[in-house]
């Protein structure tokens, strides 16, 4: 599905798809909000793969203050130093929230190595630790869902030319990006150690198509509502009561200066 899909058909059956998914998300939040529950999902995938487009189609229509999205940079000293998942727990949602983690601790089972920030003996530590990490979120009541967005080289490669030819896009493209195109299979060959050795009834790992983003995004967010157990409950109806008088202008204090309106319809 491409740009010239945009005004036809699928373009239309993929808006009236993410709308319908929206009311259902939106429903999810509410959910969370009423009960308390918790939730966490994992997006991890090779660089361009859509993670941060398909966290941004999750978002689109929630409220703020009910989720929160956690993209973590390179850690600082100080984190380096510390126990490897003490700051991302930091970032584990409260009671009624939902956290979407664009890459997360699992950085150190693929990126990490493939890159050289770690030892193999590093990465064999987390792959042993990870597990029991995860049961005790799982035990204290987190509802915890990993993605891997999946998406062959050729796509990928067309996807970084897109970025580096758009100035919009271009603080897309890290040096590790661009280091990572020529470890496409060593990542592979971790992201499968990773998955076999870190999949488990309480954690389990889930695999999107993503090289046409609009079904992966699609996809992903029609499993991710189907895979949360819920009641739905409908939105409830607002009647607006009538305004007492006639509607007001917008009066400000003359020690304040209005932005000039330079903006042009033609």
């Amino acid at each position: 599905m491409g740009k010239a899909d945009k005004g036809g058909k699928s373009g239309k059956r993929y808006a009236k798809t993410m709308d319908d998914l929206q009311i259902e998300l939106t429903g999810l939040q509410r959910w969370l909000k009423r009960t308390g529950h918790r939730v966490v999902v994992l997006f991890e995938g090779r660089d361009a793969a859509g993670k941060g487009g398909t966290i941004k189609a999750i978002t689109q229509s929630m409220d703020t203050r009910g989720y929160r999205i956690a993209a973590l940079g390179k850690p600082t000293e100080t984190e380096a130093a510390q126990w490897y998942f003490q700051r991302y727990v930091a970032h584990l949602p409260a009671a009624g929230e939902l956290v979407l983690f664009d890459r997360s601790w699992y950085n150190r089972a693929v990126v990490e190595p493939a890159m050289g920030f770690c030892t193999e003996q590093q990465r064999e530590d987390f792959l042993h630790a990870v597990p029991h990490f995860e049961k005790l979120l799982a035990d204290d009541g987190i509802i915890l869902i990993k993605y891997w967005l999946a998406v062959d080289q050729k796509k990928q490669e067309e996807r970084f030319a897109d970025r580096a030819d758009d100035p919009l896009k271009r603080w897309k493209l890290s040096p590790v990006d661009l280091a990572s195109r020529e470890k496409y299979a060593e990542i592979g060959r971790l992201r499968d150690q990773m998955i076999e050795r870190t999949n488990r009834p309480y954690a389990p790992w889930f695999v999107v198509d993503f090289n046409e983003q609009k079904h992966g995004r699609a996809n992903l967010i029609r499993h991710l509502l189907e895979h949360i157990p819920r009641k739905e409950t409908a939105i409830p109806e607002v009647k607006l009561p009538k305004l007492k008088g006639k509607p007001r202008r917008e009066h400000v204090t003359d020690k304040a200066q209005w932005v000039p309106d330079t903006f042009c319809d033609e």
